[in-house]
């Protein structure tokens, strides 16, 4: 059940993120582009090393920590 509901919340985001960039494209003025989103968070270096420590999270958890089960 649970693998389902994590499944299916993945699926949502990987819409919601193509969504977003088809509006991105469809209407500019509205909505920037996700390279230029990117841009502006990595200028400042707090957001650099929260977005680091953030994947440096996902990896661990979701990835390394799996294989230490026995």
């Amino acid at each position: 059940m649970m693998h389902t509901v994590t499944i299916g919340v993945y699926t949502l985001c990987l819409v919601a993120a193509c969504g977003l960039v088809a509006w991105s494209h469809r209407d500019p003025v509205a909505m920037s582009s996700p390279s230029q989103l990117l841009d502006d968070l990595f200028t400042s270096h707090a957001a650099r090393i929260a977005i680091i420590v953030f994947w440096w999270w996902i990896g661990w958890h979701f990835l390394f920590a799996q294989t230490l089960d026995g």
